[in-house]
């Protein structure tokens, strides 16, 4: 007689079948139980329910909702899990409160050498400018580093940045920009790539043993929130070392994507690496890694006026942004990378840059052989209306993070004033793609923003803050249903993936499930993320419990 490891009963969304992978007005299935055995679903419905009585273990759902486990299709582990080990700045909602934890934080860690943490909010400055001297006053005699929560920017002490030699003399770098004070020395804070660098370079590396330490508590972050696939959105050499350490200590909980970072002035000489590292992933790595993606960086972010644009910003009218490569550059790595057999992941978040991606993405498509080539466009913030029937045609997976979707003071202090109200209603347009027929995928970029999905289907089922701002939505046409949103954070991402067994919860998938306390279809759309997460798994394998259920 066949017998189940595990059955659940009561409410199961198993999703929709050959349309799962889209976020269209599908209906999508449900049913009212679920048996696994062997890591995969063996039956739903009166066949699971028939298991009940001779299985391991049995599940009552009760009022909540059993379904398909959530995905990240654009997030940053190890940087996530790292933010633990510094001052903890994530939270604090003023610069005074960012001075003094970084202060006792250096008091208690004397043998620090450097103090390096993140993620601050920039909006807590005007025009994101933070001054060296604030962090001179608790901190005057160490270097200190800081990164804001979009990671394209950093705030550094006096000390580290004599460490580096940045000085009135320092050029402004190639891809980046210093800001500076009026007699032209620098003021401490830094924008993107090259600017960046100069700080960062000298900061000391992380030891193997801390990074699988900071890799082992954000798999753990993942599977409390219902998480098991992640997109790993930039990775570095020295990363996918980590990972595979991870790998072999068994400190991976989740299944995990590696997308390797394409340099636009050395991306040439990086082609061979990267595919040494597919391959050695692939031997290694077990059934949880792979590295079957290469990262581009189209543009930098418009708080900080980095976006490309295809206008002029309105607060630097000499400025269009700064794109991290030129776009006939960007199409000739994408070309190369994607003969290579390696799947596209653009970060494009100003108009200009998204449409250098999609160049990008169609010239790969018309220079290349046909394959399942599944290319993705991350972020996708301003997108110029001509352009979103593109997305469609191409076969682009937009990626959004939709907890970003909303009138939030980064928003309303910085990016709104920097493009202006006619560009700010053109941003995040996940109703419109979703309408068009493109694939959607939904993601966290944590440590950016919060990692949980349901704070994030709820922003895409609203437009709304979480204090209920603006009553009638936020550019409300651009909102989901919950089950478009639901879809895709789920087998949208699946689908990103390239798991196509895990498109839907049917007989012989993979049995990576999340129990909730509430079904998010039916609750209030303004309580959905306050749907609690009872329980993870991973083929089969429990993750995560809340024992307080």
């Amino acid at each position: 007689m066949t017998k189940a490891t595990l059955v659940f009963l009561g409410t199961v969304r198993t999703g929709s079948d050959t349309t799962a992978t889209t976020t269209r007005a599908t209906t999508t299935r449900a049913t009212t139980a679920l048996a696994v055995r062997d890591g995969r679903v063996l039956a739903l419905g009166d066949a699971a329910r028939a298991l009940a009585p001779t299985a391991d273990e049995v599940v009552d759902i009760g009022d909540g909702l059993l379904m398909a486990a959530f995905g990240d299709g654009h997030a940053h582990p190890l940087f996530g899990g790292l933010e633990s080990f510094g001052p903890q700045i994530k939270e604090l909602d003023t610069v005074d409160a960012i001075v003094a934890e970084v202060g006792r934080w250096a008091r208690r860690h004397p043998e620090a050498k450097w103090i390096v943490g993140a993620s601050y909010d920039p909006a807590l400055a005007p025009d994101g400018e933070f001054d060296a001297r604030w962090l001179d006053a608790a901190v005057p005699d160490r270097p200190v580093v800081l990164r804001a929560h979009d990671y394209h920017t950093v705030w550094c002490n006096t000390e580290a940045l004599r460490r580096a030699g940045v000085t009135e003399a320092t050029p402004e770098p190639r891809l980046g920009w210093i800001v500076r004070r009026a007699d032209g020395s620098p003021l401490g804070t830094l924008r993107e790539w090259h600017a960046c660098d100069l700080v960062l370079d000298q900061v000391p590396a992380r030891d193997e043993d801390e990074l699988v330490e900071a890799l082992r508590r954000a798999g753990h972050a993942y599977a409390r929130a219902g998480i098991t696939w992640v997109q790993d959105a930039w990775v570095e050499p020295e990363m996918a070392d980590a990972y595979l350490a991870a790998v072999r200590r068994g400190a991976l909980p989740l299944r995990v994507d590696l997308a390797q970072r394409a340099d636009p002035d050395r991306w040439r000489e990086q082609r061979e690496p990267f595919a040494a590292t597919r391959a050695r992933v692939a031997a290694d790595g077990g059934e949880l890694l792979t590295a079957r993606t290469v990262k581009y960086f189209s543009d930098g972010v418009v708080e900080g006026g980095t976006a490309a644009m295809l206008a002029p910003y309105l607060d630097a009218p000499h400025s269009c942004g700064m794109p991290v490569w030129e776009p006939s550059a960007l199409a000739e790595a994408v070309r190369a990378f994607d003969a290579d057999g390696f799947q596209t992941h653009i970060h494009a978040i100003g108009d200009a840059g998204v449409r250098a991606a999609l160049d990008a993405v169609e010239s790969a498509t018309t220079a290349n052989p046909v394959w399942d080539r599944r290319p993705v466009i991350t972020h996708v913030q301003v997108v110029d209306p001509s352009d979103l029937p593109r997305f469609a045609g191409l076969g682009v997976i937009a990626n959004f993070e939709p907890l970003w979707a909303q009138p939030d003071p980064l928003q309303t202090e910085l990016s709104i004033p920097r493009i202006g109200a006619k560009r700010a209603a053109l941003q995040y347009p996940m109703g419109e793609l979703a309408r068009s027929g493109a694939r959607l995928s939904f993601g966290s970029d944590w440590p950016v923003s919060s990692h949980v999905p349901l704070e994030g289907i709820q922003v895409a089922v609203t437009r709304r803050t979480f204090t209920g701002e603006p009553a009638e939505g936020w550019i409300p046409h651009q909102r989901l249903t919950i089950d478009q949103a639901l879809t895709a954070a789920t087998a949208g991402v699946a689908h990103q993936a390239g798991a196509d067994d895990r498109l839907a919860l049917v007989p012989g998938a993979p049995a990576d499930l999340v129990l909730l306390s509430a079904d998010p279809r039916a609750a209030d759309p303004m309580e959905i993320r306050h749907a609690r997460v009872l329980g993870t798994w991973l083929g089969g394998r429990c993750t995560y419990r809340d024992r307080d259920e």
